[in-house]
């Protein structure tokens, strides 16, 4: 990677949102991806501490460290959101209310908002797929296609300001678009 590529986001705060049960790959892979364009990145939880990842949603992978709880943080300090999956992890994301609030309202700002796997779940929960086109885990065409989103099963999905992707092997293409996303609104 070459300097200017390394420094691409510099100046750019995105959050990382992480929960127990949040599927490792899906959390490492675009906090890395983002850290080494130059962005800084903060690991925002339910409440600061250690949460216990996943792999293969079954088995334990890395403790992560929560930075900052969701209720200490304001929308307006980002400049993109990743919301990786994981069942548990996305579940338990989606059940806290002032994760669900803030998702809505980096949304409704028009920041990048990415989400992979079971994350689109925060989307749904946040009123934030009506009219848009994303994908996610199988599983979950269903709920987006109930809350008024259409489901495709695409490697990755730009619609707006939401970037959506459907597993784990999807994650280079995801990156990418991420980085490509929070660069370009960023500038």
């Amino acid at each position: 990677m070459s300097e200017s590529e390394s420094q691409q986001l510099d100046g750019v705060q995105v959050a990382v949102l992480v929960a127990e049960g949040t599927e490792s790959v899906e959390f490492d892979q675009p906090k890395e991806a983002l850290t080494d364009a130059g962005a800084d990145v903060d690991v925002i939880g339910s409440e600061t501490g250690e949460v216990q990842t996943v792999e293969n949603d079954l088995n334990e992978a890395e403790t992560v460290e929560v930075e900052r709880a969701i209720d200490e943080v304001s929308a307006d300090e980002y400049d993109g959101v990743v919301i990786p999956g994981g069942t548990v992890g996305a579940d338990t994301l989606r059940s806290d209310d002032d994760v669900v609030s803030f998702v809505a309202a980096q949304v409704e700002s028009g920041t990048p908002v990415a989400s992979i796997c079971h994350g689109p779940w925060v989307l749904v929960e946040a009123d934030a797929v009506d009219g848009r086109t994303l994908t996610s885990y199988p599983s979950l065409q269903t709920d987006v296609r109930n809350a008024g989103g259409e489901w495709v099963d695409e490697e990755v999905v730009t619609d707006e300001n939401l970037i959506t992707s459907r597993k784990p092997d999807d994650l280079d293409a995801f990156c990418e678009a991420v980085v490509d996303a929070v660069e370009s609104t960023a500038a």
